[in-house]
């Protein structure tokens, strides 16, 4: 691998493609431009028939109310989308933390079974999570006497 890197690069095959890569992000950044600049004038010319038919104010409220509720469906697609994947990254975060928790309880049993306590260590942590749960049972509240059923 790094021979054929060092062949390459000896070669000079690597200046080459980053020539061609500096070229090709040029062309594409001046075509952007180039459609950034057509989009431009489209819009210009639709305000300029807009201004003949209604007037020139009319004309430019509607464009800026156009405009304005174009940029709040953006915000509302970003916003809806940065939430799908918070909740994509959270669940994906979950499963890794519950893998790498597992390969630990798993790594560290054989020295907690060794150890004084033995299985006593490892059946108390197990044991209060039990009793835990059994109180939040217990001490949830129950249906209201004063409502009908």
């Amino acid at each position: 691998m790094l021979a054929s890197l060092l062949a390459a690069f000896a070669s000079g095959e690597t200046f080459q493609v980053a020539r061609r890569l500096r070229r090709a992000a040029i062309a594409y950044f001046l075509a952007g431009l180039a459609g950034l600049t057509a989009l431009g004038f489209l819009v210009g010319a639709g305000y300029v028939a807009a201004a003949r038919a209604y007037g020139s104010v009319e004309a430019a409220l509607g464009f800026a109310a156009g405009f304005f509720l174009l940029a709040i469906i953006i915000l509302i697609i970003h916003r809806i989308v940065a939430g799908m994947r918070a909740r994509s990254i959270a669940r994906k975060r979950s499963g890794e933390l519950a893998t790498i928790a597992t390969a630990a309880a798993i790594a560290v049993l054989p020295t907690l079974l060794r150890g004084k306590g033995g299985l006593t260590t490892l059946l108390a942590p197990v044991l209060a999570v039990a009793a835990y749960a059994i109180f939040r049972e217990n001490s949830k509240k129950g249906p209201d006497p004063d409502e009908p059923v």
